[in-house]
């Protein structure tokens, strides 16, 4: 479900001490019943097992494999265009303490690891539309249970990347955001299964 962007800016993640430059673009919620305050590392293991980059199906398949034809026939996602050559990664922003808990092996697809906490996490990405960074937080709902959220920040590359995001707005909010709700709380359900394989 699609929150507002003060769901995410309103509360205390660490993201918002080093990433002020960044815009809140999006903020969704991903149903996890039953989970307890400590489930946020299952959430997320449960997701990479069932429901990561590359499992896409159907017209979010069909999206991405487009993006990504696009991208190599622009130049959008050269490494010169990412994270070191032309874009200093975040991790040259954050607290020490931070940085010691960014996950050492390779993101999913172009994300890069930035930080992992009990109940938050943070990836990010760069090429030459833009610099986006992937939040994950776990919140407490007024049932008792705790739901995963997600917020994508940004900082787009000039007027290529502000027209960029506005012209995939409407496929994120239509399509791929509603087909990972689909994914990541089906990941949930099968946690068991999929977290002994």
């Amino acid at each position: 479900m699609r929150l507002p962007v003060s769901e995410h800016t309103g509360r205390p993640w660490r993201i918002h001490e080093f990433a002020p430059d960044f815009t809140t673009e999006d903020v969704w919620s991903f149903r996890m019943p039953g989970a307890g305050p400590d489930d946020f590392p299952i959430a997320v293991a449960a997701i990479a097992a069932g429901a990561g980059l590359g499992r896409e199906t159907g017209p979010t398949k069909f999206l991405f494999a487009a993006r990504w034809k696009l991208g190599a026939l622009l130049g959008w996602d050269d490494a010169r265009a990412g994270l070191g050559p032309r874009v200093r990664s975040l991790r040259d922003r954050m607290p020490e303490d931070l940085t010691a808990t960014a996950n050492p092996a390779p993101g999913p697809g172009p994300f890069v690891s930035l930080y992992e906490l009990p109940d938050e996490s943070a990836q990010e990405l760069a090429n030459k539309t833009v610099h986006a960074v992937a939040h994950l937080g776990w919140v407490r709902t007024p049932t008792g249970d705790h739901e995963l959220r997600m917020a994508v920040l940004v900082k787009p590359n000039g007027r290529l990347g502000r027209l960029y995001m506005a012209l995939i707005a409407p496929f994120r909010h239509l399509v791929v955001y509603p087909a990972m709700t689909r994914q990541w709380e089906a990941a949930w359900r099968d946690r068991e299964r999929l977290l002994k394989q």
